[in-house]
């Protein structure tokens, strides 16, 4: 549920006042109004990591498809086209040549992988696993956009409070200058008194330029993070945000560790990892089994050597041989006429076809399999450190922000106790310098110190703010205020 915004007047004014000043001074631009929300959501849509990390995922899916592809049987057609010159072997007739043939082959193959140690079986499944592990990565990259940009939209809301802050100082101290101008003038007090109150007003509005250049620097942060177009000048929502002590989280960083274990993507995408390099043993183990893979082939070719008679015309007889009784055995001789056979009919004279099943059976490769066993259960032993390692990270994230957010709250309480005296303190001293009770060192010091008291219980306010938000973050709660 969105909490209502706009805390004040005076703060909300200062705030349009600086929006407009300072983040609309390009004409053409248009001030777009963000919540912490859509700040989010427009630094999702616009991080270009975010883009990089999407593409891995679409990397992670296209193995685990081609994985699944890699179960069905090769085909491939292959043609050729050549030119053998010299003395040769006809690839067709297997007869020499001494002339240029120009020979035509063409082909179908196709194969498949049979049985090869359940290999293919463990690699859909290990890609699988690393795609479910690659959205897990993505997630987490989602959150650490997230908790940047609600950091950098929390030091705006801190430094608009410090620029009011150091405004209001200021304001106050000018009303001082003016009527210690009127009681120098009259001769009420001296020359000094003046002079100390306004060095005192450079002092604060030096403050005032040095936060607002702060406030400049942390607008301009989250434009970055947000990778707003320049034609967008950025207005945030200010959210109404108390600390009423007593309300705080009752909860111990073991039990936001336990919710956020069962949850956070960076944990399960380190278990994910895990069953992948499981799998990735089952493949390396499975190059030590035998591998049983079919082929099967059609071709056809054409020659220019093969030739075909057309046409015979007799030229004579020869005798073959004679018999014992004196016979002859005579021949006729005739002169042929060849040409080239048909390029169809060679086709179909020349159709070859074959199956086969080879059946590879591994003995020494040099180690190599075994290399590559060895090699995976390290990585599977590496990814279980790994997950060991992310799992105390993320304690040690909870528990620093835990602790971060009780100290925090300590500080917060113990100033604003320290501001409640300081202030009534202020007003007392005030008091006694308007009758001339105090001077004007006196009057400084304890405006001062009310001031650093003021922007001490800002820090620890937000600080508690961003702990305790990022408490709520791992037991699931989105980000918001």
């Amino acid at each position: 549920m969105q909490l209502p915004f706009i805390v004040s007047s005076k703060l909300f004014f200062l705030f349009l006042l600086i929006s407009t000043t300072i983040y609309g001074q390009n004409e053409g631009n248009r001030t777009v109004l963000f919540s912490l929300e859509e700040c989010i959501q427009t630094a999702w849509e616009n991080n270009l990591q975010l883009q990089q990390q999407r593409l891995s995922v679409d990397l992670a899916r296209q193995d685990l498809l081609q994985s699944r592809l890699s179960q069905l049987p090769s085909l491939n057609a292959n043609a050729s086209h050549s030119y053998n010159f010299g003395r040769t072997i006809d690839p067709l007739t297997n007869e020499f040549a001494t002339n240029t043939v120009r020979s035509n082959n063409f082909s179908v193959a196709s194969g498949l992988n049979i049985f090869s140690g359940f290999q293919l079986q463990n690699a859909i499944r290990q890609n699988r696993l690393n795609l479910e592990a690659g959205r897990f990565d993505l997630e987490r990259s989602f959150n650490d956009v997230a908790l940047l940009v609600a950091s950098a939209y929390l030091q705006i809301l801190f430094n608009l409070e410090l620029v009011e802050n150091i405004t209001n100082q200021v304001d106050i101290t000018n009303q001082q200058v003016e009527r210690t101008q009127k009681l120098v003038s009259a001769g009420t007090l001296p020359r000094g008194a003046l002079l100390t109150i306004q060095a005192q007003l450079a002092t604060e509005e030096l403050q005032l330029v040095n936060a607002e250049n702060q406030l400049d620097l942390a607008f301009l942060n989250l434009r970055q993070i947000m990778f707003l177009p320049e034609d967008i000048d950025l207005s945030i929502v200010i959210p109404e945000i108390d600390i009423v002590p007593g309300e705080e989280e009752p909860y111990t960083a073991m039990q936001v560790y336990r919710v956020a274990v069962q949850t956070q993507p960076e944990i399960r995408s380190a278990d994910l990892r895990i069953q992948s390099a499981e799998r990735g043993v089952a493949i390396a183990r499975g190059g030590m089994s035998p591998s049983l893979r079919a082929q099967a082939s059609y071709g056809t070719g054409y020659t220019e050597a093969s030739l075909e008679i057309f046409d015979q015309t007799p030229t004579g007889v020869n005798q073959v041989f004679r018999t014992d009784d004196g016979v002859e055995i005579l021949m006729p001789v005739f002169e042929f006429e060849t040409r080239t056979k048909a390029f169809s009919d060679q086709l179909e004279d020349n159709l070859s076809r074959s199956l086969g099943f080879f059946l590879t059976i591994p003995i020494f490769n040099n180690y190599q399999v075994r290399s590559n066993v060895s090699r995976s259960k390290i990585n599977l032993e590496n990814a279980r450190l790994q997950s060991q390692i992310t799992r105390e990270q993320l304690f040690q994230t909870i528990q620093q922000s835990n602790a971060d957010a009780v100290a925090a709250l300590k500080r917060y309480l113990a100033s604003g106790k320290n501001v409640e005296a300081l202030q009534e303190s202020f007003r007392y001293t005030e008091q006694r310098f308007n009758v001339g009770m105090v001077n004007s060192l006196e009057y400084n010091d304890a405006k001062n110190r009310l001031a650093a008291a003021e922007s001490e219980l800002l820090q620890a306010k937000y600080e508690y703010i961003f702990r305790t938000k990022i408490l709520e973050f791992y037991l699931g709660e989105p980000l918001r205020f």
